[in-house]
């Protein structure tokens, strides 16, 4: 079967999947234990409480040496009895501290968590509280925990507004951010619980992964992690690299000249776009012009960085969309997260195209810096031994977390029956009639009152409609990227009575929408007028993304209604879909027996060809974070032994006794000198025996141990960057009928192979070239140069896909027949 058949079947069998979830039955059977314990806890003070769940701890896990202090990688399995016991505890402590008797449903889903699952809880139906459940029971079970959240704001937010209730269960809470000293977080990484977004967890791993002092190190490990609004996390940022960089100079690209040649270019003349706007290229006289204003010949090989510069000035002027892919703040680029609508913090595209585009708005352009370190959200999480997790939207990507993560889903009943009215959508001819109608329900909804929740693509949507809105007379609130900090109490009065809200995603917004506002003023009002009513302008690539929208309404057994408006002319049916066929009404609108089929196909196969991609990505990195695996192991040894010194110790290996000779005698080998006369030799472990005499043991240890772990860090540097022009480039062998990955692994493994032997031979002559003669002394002396500034940033998907990703989306139209 070649590659077009396999990849038919796959992505016509991904259309008609089905979900399976995790029995909860075995959990039911403990609600009525769990109950029956209620009376007594309520008797205890909250000191007695607090002793009780110190005791269940002891009692499960075992003191430690100095007091109940977690250490153990793996948790310890409970029986039922000690279930009943930390469901029990952890609904008096969240009675007590917040008002807040965590509902069954609470329980079952902290349960699941228990036992390694990913929660489906519907948004309002009380997440948070049954996350700590789970955390205490992991702790109960020998386990520091780390809650996992999608941005510093949650991470803090709940750390705090839980805080009271794990003091009651006698636990340890902090939270970590972007602006946590390093002392800040080696403190809330050493409590019982810890929460921090996953971005700052993985550069917290990564900046501990280039230390030069075990001491340096802010976590002490990783055990378990719950991780809030999972899906988007496990599926949506997994590909996302996390990135560690440096720079030996203050050396910033210029990309401005290119940026003005290309914009006094002329479309369809000078350049051409193709593949759906994903790509975009010069035409001959595109060429000529740029030829004759830089006075060049483009494509010789010499001039490469002035066609990579001209090229990538062309995909940041015409497939990047200001106020779409990204906005322009506080004279920054900020990029768009097109999944939450909002600002993607410390996230750049990668390859020079960030500085494109800095330079295309007029602004500075910035560094991309060398790589240090780096690993995708997939592989960090992977890391740790225990996984689970929770989020409102988990059903339709089961099959994706039980091959990537080995990780199953437990739907959670809501604790009162979901009433929400959810319409089919409504499907129409052209965008314009589609806006038009859509401003046409708005308009009605508010006249009688009901708050009503717009949903949109992107920002420029955003604006354009709330723009038309109030054209229409109808005040309304806008949240998108551009004021974000505002999210909360915009979201918190997005229920009041005759509000209007127009809004990107609202993946994880981490706000209840409540009926009548903050307040709940006019609650019984709104509920008789149907409640929140929900509008999505359009259908996102992921159904889930939809399907959190229109989570908004409905909350907690509320009224509530929702409905998608679709055109024909809307990407998602350009890009996916086949002709929608049917009746066409004066107003635009088309109905028939297959127009809601064709909608959903259209999104199935968006997401079939999103699963895939993943899924081939996936496969090139296991092998590489195989390789930074075995990095670690070898760091983590010279950093903690002293292998470094038994390095150079056991060494026989001779050079010339004069440090100054050691370079001197490569360049004199072919020289007319007298070959008679050869230098005093001496072998390293002599050397380094002569080097411990001068300057102490311990000192000569450290010697060795920064001039390993430069070699190793410099190694590693560099292979990345190897790694990464392969990885571009090896799609190209799958046209001479050869596997791209098995081309990947055969120059990939070798080079791996070859690196930590370089970096030992490096280590050796290192030390034999240099005057070591004071313990002060630093691997500078030797020229061996670390950064002189260092940074973190997460890489943005390449909004056009890699090469490789672009052969696969070609492939994959080509096979479904579009």
């Amino acid at each position: 079967m070649g590659l077009a058949d396999r990849l038919r079947q796959k992505l016509r069998t991904f259309t008609e999947r089905p979900g399976t979830t995790v029995s909860l039955a075995p959990f039911e059977v403990l609600l009525p234990r769990i109950l029956d314990v209620e009376d007594e806890l309520k008797a205890l003070t909250d000191d007695e409480l607090t002793e009780r769940a110190t005791a269940l701890r002891n009692t499960v896990s075992g003191p430690d040496d100095d007091g109940p202090v977690v250490t153990l990688a793996k948790p310890v399995a409970v029986d039922d009895s000690h279930l009943v016991e930390i469901c029990a505890l952890g609904r008096e402590a969240g009675r007590r501290a917040l008002d807040e008797r965590a509902f069954d449903v609470q329980l079952l889903g902290a349960m699941a968590m228990l036992q390694g699952n990913v929660v489906e809880m519907a948004t309002g139906e009380g997440k948070t509280l049954a996350a700590v459940i789970a955390a205490f029971g992991y702790v109960v079970r020998g386990s520091r925990v780390q809650v996992l959240t999608v941005n510093d704001y949650l991470a803090d937010r709940d750390a705090t507004w839980m805080a009271p209730v794990y003091r009651l269960l006698g636990l340890t809470v902090s939270a970590v951010g972007e602006a946590s000293t390093h002392d800040d977080r080696a403190a809330a990484y050493s409590c019982d619980v810890t929460y921090v977004s996953v971005s700052e967890a993985g550069f917290d791993f990564l900046r501990d992964q280039l230390v030069l002092s075990a001491d340096d190190a802010v976590m002490p490990g990783l055990y378990t992690v719950i991780i809030d609004e999972a899906d988007s996390v496990l599926i949506d940022e997994a590909r996302v690299p996390l990135v560690v960089a440096g720079s030996l100079d203050d050396a910033i690209s210029d990309s401005s000249a290119a940026a003005q040649l290309v914009a006094a270019m002329t479309p369809g003349h000078d350049f051409e776009v193709f593949d759906d706007g994903r790509n975009v290229q010069l035409t001959e006289a595109g060429a000529l012009k740029v030829e004759r204003d830089e006075e060049i010949s483009l494509y010789a090989p010499e001039h490469l960085d002035r066609l990579t510069a001209v090229n990538l000035a062309l995909h940041a002027r015409a497939l990047l969309t200001l106020d779409v892919d990204y906005i322009v703040k506080d004279g920054r680029i900020a990029l768009v997260d097109e999944f939450r609508g909002r600002v993607a913090r410390r996230r750049r595209w990668p390859d020079g195209l960030q500085a494109a585009v800095e330079a295309k708005e007029g602004l500075k352009t910035t560094d991309e810096g060398e790589i240090l370190a780096t690993i995708t959200v997939q592989a960090f999480v992977a890391l740790y031994p225990t996984v689970a997790g929770m989020t409102g939207t988990a059903s339709t990507i089961g099959d994706e977390l039980r091959e990537f993560y080995r990780l199953e889903v437990a739907v959670i009943p809501p604790n009162t029956p979901n009433i929400r009215a959810d319409e089919p959508d409504r499907v129409y001819a052209t965008m314009e009639e589609k806006e038009d109608a859509l401003l046409v329900e708005v308009a009605a909804a508010h006249e009688t009152g009901r708050p009503v929740l717009i949903g949109t693509l992107d920002v420029a949507e955003s604006e354009r409609l709330a723009a038309a809105v109030r054209n229409h007379g109808v005040d309304c609130a806008v949240l998108n990227a551009k004021n974000d900090a505002h999210e909360a109490a915009v979201i918190a009065e997005a229920g009041r009575l005759g509000a209007v809200t127009v809004s990107t995603q609202m993946a994880g917004r981490g706000t209840d929408i409540r009926l009548g506002g903050a307040d709940e003023k006019d609650r019984d009002k709104v509920a008789e007028l149907g409640g929140l009513y929900v509008i999505g302008a359009g259908r996102h690539d992921s159904r889930r993304v939809d399907d959190q929208l229109r989570g908004r309404a409905g909350r907690q057994g509320d009224q509530g209604g929702s409905v998608f408006f679709v055109s024909r002319e809307d990407a998602l049916i350009v890009r996916h879909g086949d002709e929608i066929d049917g009746a066409t009404a004066r107003d635009g609108r088309v109905t028939g027996p297959d127009v809601h089929y064709a909608v959903g196909h259209a999104q199935r196969v968006a997401e079939g060809i999103d699963f895939e991609i993943h899924r081939n990505t996936w496969r090139y990195g296991v092998l590489v974070e195989r390789q930074r695996q075995a990095l670690a192991l070898r760091r983590r040894e010279l950093l903690t032994t002293e292998a470094a010194a038994d390095l150079l110790f056991g060494s026989q290996a001779e050079f010339p006794a004069d440090p100054d000779a050691v370079a001197a005698a490569d360049t004199d080998t072919d020289s007319d000198a007298d070959t008679d006369v050869k230098p005093e030799m001496i072998t390293v472990s002599q050397r380094y025996n002569e080097v411990v005499a001068v300057i102490g043991e311990d000192a000569a240890e450290e010697v060795a141990r920064q001039i390993a772990l430069h070699h190793l860090d410099r190694g590693w540097a560099d292979h990345l960057s190897m790694l990464a022009d392969v990885r571009e480039g090896v799609h190209l062998r799958s046209l001479g009928r050869q596997d791209p990955l098995d081309e990947f692994h055969r120059l990939a493994i070798p080079a791996f192979n070859k690196l930590l032997a370089t970096t030992d031979a490096q280590t050796i002559e290192t030390f034999m070239a240099a005057r070591i003669e004071s313990p002060d002394w630093t691997p500078a002396e030797a020229g061996l140069k670390r950064p002189s500034a260092t940074w973190t940033y997460m890489v943005h998907d390449n909004p056009f896909g890699s090469e490789m990703e672009r052969f696969f989306t070609g492939l994959a139209k080509a096979v479904l027949g579009r």
